[in-house]
């Protein structure tokens, strides 16, 4: 399904629940702190904003648990208010949980799990493969970025992060728009940290605590030699989902497997462990410059085999622990 307009600026999600005690908070201080028994979650946005529980192939609609985020007025916070108040947002989810709605998860439409955040950032070139086999290909490389990472052991450190536009975010359901279709457009899949906790100059060892999840996160790109956050920020070009997964669900984020597909066919396979430069130093590099605020996202690097999509493609993406998506490309209107 694909989406007509924008969707509005307050966050929904989907929690996906199995049996076991309800999640709890531990330390109010510290609020991506939660103890979970039994207990898995994935959270995404559905329909028109709309909050769900998912319970095996049923989404139960628990919209009611938003009453738990605090009234916003002008002028609005930096940072995504769901991600900030998450635990409040969790615990009203089970109490709204024994009476709420259902549908089938297949029914719904899947948005992007983050609406607010106040930046995107991502780290360039950050898997070995990449930069050695895909740069081989003249419409990747565009004559520049080779030798641009000739004996740059890690890139991110060397040339920093850059921003991909908040507008350019959307979910599975509204698909990826080509913008400029006598441009090459490509895919390159990620594996998304969402920050959860403010925080800035962050060091190394403290990184971790200041995550809220992780998701997909499809950083497409238009091949040129403009600047990378110009040709990567179009409408629909910076995708994430299928859901969120909180922090404590993934034991080990750098031992995740990343797979793409389109039309059927395999292009990207490799693990999270191959990136250059690992999530907390990815974080202590973001926070040296930027202010960290909840909700915003760390896209982490691409492995090998990125390459062209067109109007008409299917793209399918997964990772281990977190899910998969597929959605469809289609030409910008």
């Amino acid at each position: 399904m694909l989406a007509t307009k924008p969707t509005a600026w307050f966050v929904s999600w989907v929690f996906t629940y199995h049996q076991g005690d309800a999640a709890r908070v531990v330390n109010a201080q510290a609020p991506l702190t939660i103890e979970t028994e039994g207990t898995t979650m994935k959270l995404c946005r559905f329909n028109d904003n709309r909050l769900g529980l998912v319970e095996g192939d049923t989404v139960l609609d628990v919209t009611a648990a938003l009453s738990a985020l605090p009234p916003v007025r002008w002028p609005v916070p930096l940072g995504d208010p769901l991600v900030a108040h998450l635990p409040a947002v969790m615990a009203a989810v089970a109490r709204a949980r024994e009476s709420a709605p259902s549908l089938p998860l297949s029914q719904v439409g899947l948005h992007s799990p983050l609406c607010n955040p106040s930046k995107v950032m991502a780290a360039p070139a950050n898997y070995r493969l990449h930069v050695e086999l895909d740069t081989k290909d003249a419409g990747v490389d565009q004559g520049v970025h080779r030798k641009a990472l000739e004996g740059i052991a890690r890139p991110a450190q060397t040339y920093g992060l850059f921003l991909k536009a908040t507008s350019a975010i959307a979910g599975p359901s509204e698909g990826i728009a080509i913008i400029l279709p006598e441009r090459r457009t490509d895919h390159e899949v990620e594996l998304a940290v969402v920050i959860g906790k403010a925080g800035h100059r962050i060091s190394r060892d403290a990184a971790m605590s200041h995550v809220a999840g992780y998701c997909i996160g499809l950083d497409m790109t238009v091949r040129g030699t403009e600047d990378r956050s110009f040709r990567k920020s179009p409408d629909s070009y910076a995708v994430l989902g299928p859901w969120l997964v909180t922090a404590d669900e993934i034991a080990d984020p750098h031992a995740l497997t990343l797979s793409l597909w389109i039309n059927g066919e395999r292009r990207q396979h490799s693990s999270t462990g191959a990136m250059t430069i690992d999530i907390p130093d990815l974080i202590a590099i973001a926070s040296s410059l930027y202010t960290l605020h909840p909700g915003d996202v760390i896209l982490t690097g691409t492995p090998e085999g990125v390459g062209p999509v067109l109007p008409g493609d299917v793209l399918r993406a997964a990772c281990d622990g977190i899910g998969e998506m597929s959605l469809n490309i289609y030409s910008h209107p």
